[in-house]
């Protein structure tokens, strides 16, 4: 695990009126980048080729002369080949040169790996390093065992022919052409 004061030297580095939420380009980066907005914070979304198109042609942001939204949520594109690459030494040069607090979704663990985000990624994350883990499905403390422990719900698989009630479908990812796909279904 990086120490928290390598991350704080790098943070002191920053010019602190002049952030950017970043984010992997992925289901719930839209969501950051909405929330960012809300904050009047600059966005900056890290896209795999292939998967941009959401960000660069659908959510790519205007903002006035002032600097404030117009309609869109995305101010920059780091382009990458594969996410995973986000990892080399010269793109985390680049997120920290444009003073990047980066909020750590699913897809970033999943394609970089837990191990490289908590031993090699040295830009300042939004949240806390020690809870990454916990989105590791399939790990004994995962987010199923918090949920369960707090007594709420979470999804559950479900066969088709077992729908009585109205259920959220999420579609596999192959299928689908944006990056949400979800529908419902009673039957």
């Amino acid at each position: 695990m990086i120490d928290r004061s390598k991350v704080l030297e790098v943070l002191r580095g920053y010019d602190l009126d002049d952030l950017r939420i970043g984010m992997i380009a992925s289901h719930s980066a839209l969501d950051t980048a909405d929330g960012a907005v809300e904050e009047n914070l600059r966005t900056l979304a890290v896209c795999q080729e292939g998967r941009e198109k959401p960000y660069v042609k659908y959510f790519r942001s205007n903002r006035d002369k002032s600097g404030r939204i117009v309609n869109g949520m995305i101010d920059e594109v780091m382009m990458l080949k594969k996410f995973s690459q986000i990892l080399e030494q010269e793109n985390q040069d680049i997120l920290k040169e444009k003073n990047t607090l980066f909020v750590p979704n699913r897809s970033f663990t999943s394609y970089c790996g837990i191990d490289a985000v908590e031993d090699q990624f040295l830009v300042p994350l939004l949240g806390s390093r020690n809870l990454l883990r916990s989105e590791e499905r399939g790990d004994k403390r995962d987010y199923y065992w918090i949920l369960e422990k707090a007594g709420l719900p979470y999804p559950e698989p479900i066969e088709a022919e077992d729908i009585k009630e109205l259920v959220m479908v999420k579609l596999p990812h192959a299928v689908k052409t944006l990056e949400r796909g979800f529908f419902t279904a009673a039957s």
